[in-house]
């Protein structure tokens, strides 16, 4: 029997009440889908959520199909799909690449040329295969994508736009503005000059995989000291208006399967074999380069500030991820409002291609603004229920959410490792309170606990500290909000001590702050804890171990929790003990 929701769901689509736009991103790292639906984000997920693989870049199917079952829809009811790059292009920037390095490119071409003949210049046959869907496929440029997904999507009528990443087709930065409805881009730097690659080219230099590890890179630069800078500096040519050049003799990726070439590993020493101990060379490097790519980046936003006037700017792209840089725009660059998506890779290219149609293409009036991050599957009580008794797992059952928060918070004063798992998942790579492990960032002991026993990875990966937004400036350097942890601020000094593994080993840590309006139950949480801590201020890193994706399901969640040294998990309003 259908509820009153899904009849007035139907009633409104028989009607033609509603316009139903899917955004697909795919093909290259962290596929996607999001659904919007008259100017309003629906549903928005991963495809890696959904199949475990972590990055996924095939066909979303999975994402697809959750779009559209929590908006209630068929593939019938879809009147746009949008594509977040144009294939051809892309293909005539690999093909002219082949062909201007050959013939050191040719094993890259053969190997390439399949999966581009088959697949990937048939996105629309591959939509219509998948889908069934009768309808045109639109597309725009992968940098437009990502300028979309974060503007678009903004609380700001006005504002100057950077994006910045590896490459799309073949632009790898962009400079630009939005305005109402429209986006202008103004500036570009084309492949194979790329500031993301010369980042992924270090990340593999230091013995980590590309497009996953290069957040490591940063974590670990707090450790060196930029002694390689003036190296950097022969490297990357950086005008006064943040504009680059690479020294490609120093580069492999644009005819090879591998980023550095000889001569750059002669420069900076051997690379890191993968598992080896971290040297402090390796810790120098990572600094130096984080210097390098601050400085890029502070020139492009003092240049954009010039060519825009405005003081309000949006980021997106891969490197707009650089959480150490980030923090530090409102003190180095004129720029007083900033906004970053939580999903800023490609997965959120899906959400800018679905936005730009139905704000730049049809010319609808934004209403919009992404300011919460839960667009993914939840798990009703029922559903819960129903997985525990059908594992024979023991439960108890809370009666009521100021039980769970209660009960929660002294488990978590008491030293335990909880698994948080609760309402939507969220969207982007950040766990921000549903798909969460939290702990006692009082411990100074719980860093290593959480890096050795439960989330199996570095010892140097420092976690992420959450306040009440209400609170945060007593305990951090911030001047604003920060609700989806793109941001690293430094902990006050006088704070430190209290907050030892929150504290990264350069006095930093990378925020998240929380409106009770935003997430009450993980709100009132926090605030328990402060009765107990006297400290408003939890650990919050995201529920899964090294190599898997952020847990979705129930399942997930209870995998992860009995492979791991978590204490206890907290599904919806039920607790599970080890014990």
């Amino acid at each position: 029997m259908q509820n009153k929701k899904t009849q007035g769901i139907i009633l409104q689509n028989v009607l033609g009440v509603f316009m139903n736009i899917l955004g697909i991103s795919c093909h290259y790292h962290d596929s996607a889908a999001c659904l919007i639906r008259n100017g309003k984000a629906v549903a928005a997920a991963q495809e890696e959520r959904f199949s475990r693989i972590k990055h996924d870049p095939t066909f979303p199917i999975n994402a697809i199909n959750y779009c559209l079952s929590e908006g209630r829809i068929s593939i019938d009811d879809i009147d746009y799909i949008g594509f977040y790059e144009k294939p051809i292009l892309k293909f005539d920037r690999a093909l002219h690449q082949y062909l201007e390095t050959f013939p050191g490119s040719l094993w890259m071409f053969v190997k390439t040329m399949p999966s581009w003949l088959t697949e990937k210049l048939k996105v629309p046959s591959l939509v219509r295969k998948k889908l069934g869907y009768e309808g045109d496929v639109l597309f725009i440029e992968h940098h437009l994508a990502h300028a979309a997904s974060a503007y678009l999507v903004s609380p700001f009528k006005r504002a100057a736009i950077l994006t910045v990443d590896a490459i799309g087709e073949w632009t790898s930065t962009s400079l630009g503005v939005g305005e109402a409805n429209e986006i202008t881009m103004i500036k570009e730097i084309r492949f194979p000059h790329s500031l993301g690659l010369l980042y992924s080219t270090v990340t593999a230099h230091l013995g980590f995989r590309v497009n996953n590890d290069e957040y490591k890179v940063m974590g670990l630069a707090a450790y060196g000291k930029p002694k390689y800078y003036e190296d950097f500096k022969e490297i990357i040519d950086v005008k006064e208006d943040g504009s680059y050049r690479l020294d490609m003799s120093y580069f492999d990726y644009h005819r090879k399967f591998h980023m550095f070439s000889e001569r750059f590993a002669e420069k900076f020493g051997p690379s890191r074999t993968p598992e080896s101990k971290i040297e402090q060379r390796h810790m120098d490097i990572a600094a130096s380069l984080q210097k390098i790519t601050e400085e890029v980046l502070f020139k492009m936003l003092g240049h954009l500030y010039e060519i825009t006037k405005t003081d309000s700017l949006c980021m997106a792209g891969g490197v707009a991820l650089n959480s150490v840089a980030n923090g530090k725009i409102t003190r180095r660059a004129p720029f007083k409002k900033v906004y970053i998506q939580p999903a800023s890779t490609d997965a959120g290219g899906s959400m800018g291609v679905a936005f730009f149609i139905y704000n730049s293409i049809l010319g609808k009036k934004r209403g919009y603004v992404l300011d919460s991050p839960f667009l993914g599957p939840s798990f009703s009580e029922n559903q819960i229920r129903r997985f525990l008794e059908q594992n024979k797992i023991s439960y108890h059952e809370f009666r009521n959410e100021k039980e769970i928060a209660r009960k929660t918070a002294e488990l978590i004063y008491q030293n335990n490792i909880v698994g948080w798992f609760q309402g939507r998942m969220e969207w982007g790579p950040r766990a921000l309170g549903n798909r969460s492990i939290l702990a006692n960032p009082c411990n100074p002991e719980m860093k290593d606990i959480l890096n050795r026993k439960v989330k199996h990875r570095e010892w140097f990966r420092p976690f992420a500290p959450v306040v009440p937004l209400e609170d945060a400036q007593r305990y951090f350097d911030v001047d604003i909000p920060v609700p989806f942890m793109t941001m690293v601020y430094p902990v006050k000094k006088e704070k430190r001590k209290f907050l030892p593994s929150v504290t990264h080993v350069d006095g930093s840590g990378r925020l998240q702050t929380i409106e009770r309006k935003r997430n009450p139950l993980y709100y009132d949480l926090i605030r328990e804890f402060e009765k107990l801590s006297g400290f408003p201020v939890l650990i919050n890193t995201s529920f899964n171990v090294r190599g898997e994706p952020i847990v979705c399901s129930p399942e997930d969640a209870y995998k992860c929790f009995k492979k791991t040294g978590i204490d206890y998990l907290v599904m919806g309003k039920f607790l599970i003990s080890k014990i």
